[in-house]
């Protein structure tokens, strides 16, 4: 399988529309609407990108991918959030951005989509995995926790594309020159309440079903993340699955035009209880 670095560069088609979630420039989601012949309602598929939670890296990378997921009928919104070094961004910016997108994103499409939407899906690579593990697993949150949810929010599952799902052992490894401590304003260590409301890990369970996808050959997130986390989960009852795709890395499990990416495919698939898109 071709390396695919050139996903965070390539050019796709502008999206259909760019909703607001809050008053913030950053508080918004780009939609595409699906192609083709579909059913009414189509299922909407929520992408929270990753680029370690740092500003140099925005929703920008993710339009080839969305963009093919429009091509197949799906609908998409990619949405945007406060990242490290921007004002307001990491703790805790950056969680209330990526809460309030995914319960109020959702809402917005139905709006805008023509025909409405139906089930949910979020959808989440590396640090975007992390997040959107994490929005689905707030009803583990301690009942004080701002963003705790009483249910689990009303989503079909997540596809966690080589996710930082376990946010203590990455400050501990220190992925990406310390980008977790970034996130948390300091090492996880030395931030036990704060870690664990913001570790999906420690969140457990989720009640959410889960598809994780992770390449053995990733030399950013390594694959043990996701191991652990797919533990973890299921330990405590969920229904998570693992897929390893060996000698993948990085970045080919959002490129379309790798092998990696008829996967990703089925993994949504799977949890919409669908076949996979054409």
């Amino acid at each position: 399988m071709r390396p695919s670095p050139d996903v965070l560069t390539r050019s796709a088609p502008a999206p259909d529309a760019t909703v607001a979630y809050g008053r913030l420039p950053d508080q918004v989601a780009d939609l595409r609407f699906p192609r083709g012949d579909r059913a009414a309602r189509t299922p909407l598929v929520v992408i929270v990108h990753g680029g370690f939670w740092r500003s140099r890296f925005d929703r920008a990378h993710t339009g080839p991918m969305a963009d093919d997921l429009a091509s197949r009928g799906f609908a998409t919104a990619a949405i945007e959030y406060r990242r490290v070094g921007q004002d307001g961004g990491g703790w805790p910016g950056t969680f209330d951005d990526v809460a309030r997108a995914v319960d109020t994103v959702p809402a917005l499409a139905a709006e805008a989509v023509p025909g409405g939407i139906g089930d949910v899906v979020l959808l989440g690579h590396s640090a975007g995995g992390h997040l959107a593990l994490w929005a689905a697993s707030r009803a583990g949150l301690p009942a004080s926790a701002t963003w705790r949810l009483p249910e689990p929010p009303a989503v079909r599952g997540v596809v966690a594309l080589a996710p930082v799902a376990a946010l203590a052992a990455a400050s501990e490894l220190g992925l990406s020159n310390g980008a977790a401590d970034g996130l948390l304003g300091g090492p996880a260590a030395g931030l036990p309440e704060r870690t664990a409301l913001a570790d999906p890990s420690a969140l457990l369970p989720s009640s959410i079903p889960s598809v994780l996808v992770h390449g053995s050959a990733d030399d950013a997130v390594p694959v043990d993340q996701s191991r652990s986390y797919a533990r973890a989960a299921q330990t405590a009852g969920d229904d998570c699955t693992l897929t390893e795709l060996p000698g993948v890395g990085h970045f080919a499990v959002i490129d379309p035009l790798t092998d990696a990416w008829p996967v990703v495919l089925g993994a949504l698939s799977r949890l919409l209880g669908s076949e996979p898109a054409g």
